[in-house]
């Protein structure tokens, strides 16, 4: 008995997910036609792989769409294929809290080919973009000006070993207690 359950119930899964991967697909393809490259379903997770000149369309698309209305941008990361033409996976995981639904959206980068920023859909993309620049060295274009703080400057001390720490120290120690 316990055994045609599951069964049913895998059946009755299996049929959810081909629905919602077709309602997805369909949605995606009327309101952004075209765009789409790919739609997967892994481990609980949507996946949807759009190309890099589509992928605002399709974020602002997902942002304003009732249907999909994912209005939080919770990461943005990258994996990288080494053997691949286009080696990254830039992937912009987005989540609905009013739908409480989940959908990660990839695009293919090689090296030297930039992605849009999705800053101007969800500000708090701008710290993410930064840390995939950093850890991946794919560029963004349209990004907000990067504000890399300089070593030196009005006001600043560069100490190049211990003892410059130490010295320091000290001087301020002897201002003290004079």
């Amino acid at each position: 008995m316990r055994a045609s359950w599951g069964r049913e119930f895998a059946a009755y899964t299996d049929r959810n997910v081909l629905a919602t991967q077709r309602l997805l697909e369909a949605a995606l393809q009327a309101g952004v036609p075209g765009a789409v490259e790919q739609i997967s379903y892994f481990v609980g997770d949507w996946a949807v792989i759009v190309g890099a000149d589509r992928l605002l369309d399709v974020m602002r698309y997902l942002r304003e769409t009732p249907i999909a209305a994912f209005d939080f941008c919770s990461d943005v990361t990258a994996t990288d294929w080494p053997l691949r033409p286009k080696r990254f996976d830039v992937v912009y995981c987005l989540y609905s809290t009013r739908l409480r639904h989940r959908v990660r959206v990839k695009v293919r980068a090689g090296e030297l080919d930039p992605v849009p920023s999705v800053t101007g859909v969800w500000p708090a993309a701008d710290w993410l973009e930064r840390e995939v620049y950093d850890l991946f060295g794919v560029g963004f274009t349209g990004h907000p000006q990067r504000k890399d703080y300089p070593l030196e400057g009005p006001g600043e001390l560069v100490m190049e070993g211990p003892l410059d720490w130490l010295r320091l120290r000290q001087a301020s120690e002897e201002a003290e207690i004079e």
